[in-house]
């Protein structure tokens, strides 16, 4: 049983502010030890399940956050950007089991510590066929294109609510009790661990490959805080522009969805500004 953690950090044990998890800050740095801390526990626990593999692909920003020589020995790391299915690389090879979502947050628009989809701000809702899609929900469709399932998530505990919209069956752990974004109520390490650690271990049971979702299309929705970002994006093969603030796109498979989305993504940081926006 090969097992693929995609690690995010903005719901780490003991991130609550943008400090704490961008890249270079002081805190970032404290905080990595957390970070680590949660995706070890995650690679403990599917090995206590029965994993015979555990590939942890950094899925944070720059994508390079984790501490490689504090990582569990018995996992690799997958580290950098550039990836064909960015957060969720790995779960297309055949051999792939299952897939945790370690770190996840709520999407844009919702509450929730740090709550974003992508970009940490710019954006103020994502939907797909209608339905308001965090990025859990956007990876668990990418999943589900290979038969992947998403066995466990781990974030607050409105991320672990969210997880209901997109892995029901999935297991949860909340390392902290979101307050607002930027504050929560946070279990320390040693106790967030063991709730880690558990909730893989049963989560590895779930590790069952099931039958690639291929026969569906998808309309996506991109809903910015600001009109010229909206014309930017537009600029981009297959997205158009649905009113002043919003564009949408027509996908035929979750590999193009999700591919189609980055790109949006990375054109509209490229057209804010520092002072308006």
């Amino acid at each position: 049983m090969r097992v693929v953690i995609s690690a995010d950090m903005e719901g780490a044990t003991g991130v609550t502010w943008p400090d704490d998890c961008e890249p270079g800050n002081p805190a970032w740095q404290r905080c990595r030890a957390l970070f680590t801390s949660d995706v070890n526990a995650a690679v403990a626990g599917f090995f206590d399940g029965g994993a015979s593999s555990v590939l942890v692909n950094e899925a944070h920003s720059t994508m390079r956050n984790l501490l490689l020589e504090d990582l569990d020995p018995r996992a690799e790391m997958l580290t950098g950007r550039h990836k064909d299915l960015t957060m969720v690389e790995g779960v297309q090879h055949p051999d792939v089991s299952g897939v945790a979502f370690v770190g996840y947050h709520t999407g844009a628009g919702a509450e929730g510590v740090l709550a974003h989809t992508y970009l940490g701000n710019s954006i103020t809702g994502v939907r797909v066929d209608g339905v308001p899609a965090s990025e859990g929900y956007l990876n668990s469709l990418v999943a589900a294109e290979f038969g992947v399932p998403v066995t466990l998530v781990t974030g607050d505990d409105l991320t672990c609510r969210d997880a209901a919209t997109y892995a029901p069956d999935a297991v949860t752990a909340a390392v902290k009790d979101c307050v607002s974004r930027y504050a929560a109520v946070c279990r320390p390490p040693a106790v967030t661990f063991e709730l880690i650690r558990a909730a893989a271990e049963r989560a590895a049971a779930l590790c069952v490959r099931a039958e690639p979702v291929t026969d569906r299309t998808f309309e996506v929705e991109v809903e910015f805080d600001a009109t010229h970002l909206a014309a930017a994006t537009a600029a981009v093969p297959t997205v158009r522009r649905t009113d002043v603030r919003r564009v949408a796109f027509t996908a035929d498979s979750a590999y193009a969805m999700i591919r189609t989305f980055k790109t949006v993504t990375t054109v509209a940081a490229a057209a804010v500004e520092n002072t308006y926006g």
